[in-house]
């Protein structure tokens, strides 16, 4: 009986399993050997160069370009995503799935159409300047800046951010609120108290989901930031498709996956302690 039930649940994982083995396991063992070998006479011998150049003050420059810009991003979609969401979750139920769905449209858009609108909006000819002529303002400069890349990030990422939240403060337990607010809680306590502590869950989600896109992202920062820098998904583009330096771009791309890593172990950390003291009110 054992063994006709292993078979049957190897039958059902076998599609995942080879799927994963293709996909994630073999490219991932790829970028891990050609990070840590050079070609030398026709041969991959055992090599730390591709690391040591990462020290390079040039690439140090774009590593923390790219991460002060995701951390900004990130930073504004929690601005604007969670009160949206928190609006959106004490709406009646009959009208949060038409705010919700308002929230996730643009997502139904292809990302670069969505990153292409913007440098319509945003350029000298574009429709931000065309109203502010209108008005008797001076046109702005803001296509192929820092400022247009994080308008860009912000703009793709905010759902990732408002989704988590929203289904964190849907499902929160509303007596706890109503026994703050009979203990003497006002409405900012019972904020900072009750309903902050008890959506970190969502929050650390959401800023994962956020700054894993926004730290890797090429394509925003070449549309947006027409080339001016480079940020680290750049970079990897460019060694894998115009230099074709493999080695150093699995090096850069180990890099960026220990930055997203060690994201992902700091909010899985504030997560598990929000889980574990939950909210607290002090009168």
């Amino acid at each position: 009986m054992n063994n006709s039930k292993n078979k049957l649940g190897l039958k059902i994982t076998s599609p995942y399993i080879l799927w994963s083995g293709l996909f994630i396991v073999i490219p991932l063992f790829l970028i891990v050997f050609f990070a840590f070998t050079k070609m030398e006479g026709g041969e991959y011998i055992f090599n730390l160069d591709n690391f040591k150049e990462l020290m390079n003050p040039l690439y140090i420059k774009v590593f923390w370009r790219s991460i002060r810009l995701a951390l900004i991003s990130t930073i504004l979609c929690l601005i604007i995503g969670y009160p949206t969401a928190y609006i959106i979750s004490r709406t009646k139920a009959s009208r949060q799935g038409t705010l919700l769905m308002l929230a996730i449209i643009p997502m139904w858009m292809n990302f670069l159409l969505r990153t292409y609108a913007w440098s319509a909006i945003l350029g000298r000819e574009g429709i931000l300047n065309t109203i502010l002529t209108t008005i008797g303002l001076q046109p702005v400069n803001i296509l192929y800046t820092d400022l247009a890349v994080m308008l860009g990030m912000v703009y793709n990422f905010l759902p990732f951010m408002i989704l988590p939240i929203y289904t964190v403060l849907s499902k929160m337990d509303h007596d706890l609120i109503n026994a703050a607010k009979d203990l003497g809680a006002n409405g900012i306590q019972v904020f900072y108290k009750i309903i902050f502590p008890l959506s970190m869950p969502g929050v650390a989600s959401g800023i994962t989901m956020v700054f894993m896109p926004a730290v890797s992202t090429f394509v925003i920062s070449k549309l947006l930031g027409g080339g001016q820098f480079m940020l680290i998904g750049n970079l990897i583009e460019q060694q894998f498709m115009s230099v074709g330096d493999w080695h150093f771009g699995s090096a850069i791309s180990l890099f960026m996956m220990l930055v997203i890593l060690i994201t992902m172990a700091i909010m899985n950390k504030f997560s598990d302690e929000s889980d574990k003291e939950g909210g607290g009110l002090l009168l």
